[in-house]
């Protein structure tokens, strides 16, 4: 049987010895110098010039998830540059494969959540109806509410208010966000835990509110940290502390054998 070959097509951009087209945007001409990072990461994935309303919400959530201290993903990729210091590469590649469901990569998780909840859920749905089913449904699994929770920040993740607050100004709170901060209340109700929306919950909400698909929202992250591993980097390369770790950690963990 034949094969019927399938249509190869990107609407994303092409090079011509003179040109380089970026969504029909000439990038010489058209983006460099009127487009900042975050606003040509929202046109390079949407096909559109963000608002100004877009822009100021787009850029906070990528802002937000650039650093947050020596984190694992940090570690590693400082760790990584230690053994391979001709490679920045491979060391911010390996930082980031670190992000997933329990560092930044819950964005994705608290979208998909949201975007279940709220399924053929009508314009008219009673959202603490749908909170507490939600949380009913992932305690019944054992499962931990992605997005909802905080290791370090307690009561409040400090972002998150001021991440809804940006959402509010710039008219881009809306059910989706409602629904999340019904869901954290819901959860704290249920469990008796202080469990607050951090950070990673309320981009996925906002996410949610920009209509992006929950597959591709750990990509916020996986853009907004790989700049913060790059300062990492750089660090390292001036005031190292990877062999330091290396040699504490080493010494902890073999104590008692030396005992």
């Amino acid at each position: 049987m034949t094969r019927k070959a399938a249509i190869i097509r990107s609407d994303i951009g092409f090079s011509t010895p003179d040109r380089i087209t970026i969504r029909g945007k000439d990038l010489p001409n058209e983006i460099l110098g009127h487009m900042n990072l975050g606003d040509f990461a929202y046109f390079q994935l949407t096909g559109k010039t963000a608002t100004q309303n877009q822009s100021r919400v787009f850029n906070a959530m990528l802002i937000t998830l650039v650093e947050h201290g020596i984190t694992p993903s940090a570690l590693v990729a400082r760790l990584t540059y230690a053994g391979a210091p001709e490679s920045l590469q491979a060391a911010v590649a390996a930082g980031l494969c670190g992000l997933g469901t329990v560092f930044v990569g819950t964005t994705e998780g608290a979208a998909k959540m949201l975007y279940d909840a709220l399924a053929g859920a009508g314009d008219d749905a009673d959202l603490n109806a749908l909170a507490v089913r939600t949380v009913a449904a992932f305690r019944e699994r054992k499962q931990i509410i992605p997005g909802i929770g905080h290791p370090v920040h307690k009561p409040i993740d400090p972002r998150t208010p001021r991440l809804f607050q940006i959402a509010e100004e710039n008219g881009m709170k809306g059910r989706y966000i409602e629904l999340i901060q019904l869901i954290a209340a819901e959860a704290e109700r249920a469990s008796g835990k202080v469990l607050p929306i951090n950070a990673t919950g309320a981009i996925g909400a906002i996410c949610c509110e920009f209509g992006f698909p929950w597959k591709i929202v750990r990509g916020f992250g996986v853009m907004a940290r790989a700049i913060g591993l790059v300062g990492h980097i750089m660090e390292e390369s001036e005031t190292p502390m990877a062999h330091e770790i290396w040699h504490r950690i080493e010494a902890e963990a073999s104590a008692h054998l030396r005992e």
